[in-house]
């Protein structure tokens, strides 16, 4: 993917991403220039039409964030990187026909295997199928998350430094599955997960409801709706209490109407939950998340940060989880294409957005009053996702939902006191007034 963000596409970390993938610019001519790992059929962001929301995005934000959002916890996190990889089968393997890249010898040259040679392990869907359909959305994204899933794996063990992951490539009976990849205890990251869900079925009445109380018209036969979903989901905890936290998520949902009629939509976000203010970190990690909104319209970043604000909120705390980021759901305009160029970019936003952050701190002293903290934070942080994260809950309540999986959102260790207060004018009641009442960081 294109790293054209700014010149921390230039850096350390991003050549060592680059250097994962082998002689990716040799695929094609027309996917040789700047890019790296770009979908077929596509070509480099451009300045598009306004993206909006369709007559779908009514009601608040945090009623808008549904299934969608749902179907990205099937999957989890994950974090993986090249040549350090450690295979953990947790389900069986699937006992359908060999893989093309082993079976096909012939076709061991061609685009897409070359493309699928630097992902952490091969599509969820069959390449035979993925051959078939080049230009379909579905094949699109599902090769986007898989490259952003590389990529950010690749940067993550680089910053590292002599982790090892385990891939865990799973299925779901009902139909599909993904690939989570999980980093424990390592040098710098006390818990990374990447991770890709790529799943079909069909939707029961009852999810539908769910659609249709966000403003969706659709239609059901005998009460079910087949839909497809796929997304790249992602939290990132480091050690060091002045390193920050990160989640993303990207994902693409598409349902199929009894007529034939389709209707989709895209979602997903970045946000940064640091344990101490450092007020530097937040303006880089901002306007990174502005570059890429701007190439799409000026409007983006300021309507995606504000709901961003307004849905990591926790409210019995009356505290945001973090300092912000993107975020946004239902995105079905003004074409599909559009969309997903915007949302090509804010994967391309990750790794320049975070990864200079962790290197700036992974290496800073800390008292044990600060890593006390960062405990508490990360309490507050567990108790967004399974109280309000409407993605983990739908999750939990979903037939055929992987748990561990979904729970690899949590970190590794927390804490909670009873009746914990911060001292007055002290660094730890310097975060709280930043989480309580958000900032414009980039003006």
């Amino acid at each position: 993917m294109a790293m054209h963000l700014g010149r921390l596409s230039a850096g350390p970390c991003w050549r060592a991403a680059r250097a994962g993938c082998r002689e990716l610019s040799a695929w094609s001519p027309r996917y040789a220039v700047g890019r790296l790992c770009r979908p077929p059929g596509t070509t480099c962001p451009q300045q598009s039409r306004r993206l909006g929301h369709g007559p779908t995005a009514g009601g608040s934000p945090r009623l808008r964030t549904g299934l969608a959002a749902g179907l990205a916890g099937l999957a989890g996190l994950a974090a993986a990187a090249f040549g350090q990889v450690e295979r953990a089968e947790m389900v069986r393997k699937s006992t359908g026909p060999p893989s093309p890249l082993s079976g096909k010898p012939e076709e061991e040259d061609d685009e897409l295997a070359r493309r699928c040679s630097c992902f952490m392990a091969l599509p969820v869907t069959d390449l035979r199928e993925l051959r078939t359909r080049p230009e379909d959305m579905k094949t699109k994204m599902e090769l986007l998350i898989l490259e952003t899933q590389a990529q950010v794996c690749q940067a993550l063990a680089e910053v590292d430094g002599g982790a090892r992951f385990s891939v865990d490539r799973w299925e779901r009976k009902e139909g599909g599955g993904g690939i989570s990849c999980v980093l424990q205890d390592g040098h710098v990251f006390e818990k990374a997960g990447v991770s890709i869900s790529v799943v079909h079925g069909t939707l029961s009445e009852e999810a539908a409801k769910q659609m249709r109380s966000r403003g969706k018209m659709l239609k059901t036969k005998d009460g079910k709706l087949p839909f497809s979903a796929m997304g790249v989901s992602s939290v990132i905890h480091p050690k060091n209490p002045h390193a920050p936290t990160i989640h993303f998520n990207y994902r693409y949902f598409e349902i199929e109407e009894p007529d034939g009629n389709k209707q989709w939509w895209f979602g997903g976000g970045c946000d940064l939950t640091p344990t101490y203010l450092n007020q530097e970190d937040a303006v880089h990690f901002h306007r990174t998340l502005k570059k890429a909104c701007d190439q799409h319209g000026p409007d983006l970043y300021p309507k995606y940060k504000k709901w961003c604000d307004d849905y990591f909120f926790i409210a019995h705390r009356g505290e945001r989880r973090g300092i912000g980021g993107i975020f946004f759901d239902d995105l079905d305009s003004p074409s599909k294409e559009e969309v997903f160029r915007f949302v090509q970019s804010c994967t391309q936003a990750i790794i320049p957005s975070y990864i200079p952050l962790v290197k700036k701190h992974c290496n800073d002293s800390f008292t044990p009053q600060e890593k006390l903290w960062q405990q508490l934070r990360r309490g507050r942080y567990v108790e967004f996702n399974l109280l309000y994260d409407r993605g983990t809950k739908f999750g939990l309540f979903t037939p055929g939902s992987r748990i561990e999986s979904i729970l690899m959102s949590l970190p590794l260790t927390a804490r909670w006191e009873y009746m914990h207060s911060p001292s007055e004018n002290s660094k730890e009641a310097e975060i709280l007034e930043v989480l309580r009442h958000p900032r414009d960081w980039v003006h």
